[in-house]
């Protein structure tokens, strides 16, 4: 079992998130862990740092169209 703030925890939480934004045709190349969840500095409570990154406007534009989708079921 992991725990929150667990940096095992982290990784899987962002492949995850990964695996879900491709199933909608999404990819954000900077998605991973920040660096601060393995540094200790980011309070454990609140599960550690899953970094999004950078996207282009048509990602971005994709990433809306998605979330709206999921949101009106």
């Amino acid at each position: 079992m992991t725990h929150h703030g667990d940096p095992h925890d982290v990784q899987e939480c962002a492949e995850q998130l990964r695996t879900a934004l491709q199933a909608n045709g999404i990819t954000l190349p900077s998605l991973g862990v920040e660096a601060a969840t393995f540094a200790g500095t980011y309070p454990p409570r609140h599960g550690g740092l899953v970094a999004l990154g950078n996207c282009n406007t048509a990602t971005a534009r994709k990433l809306a169209e998605a979330l709206h989708k999921a949101a009106a079921r």
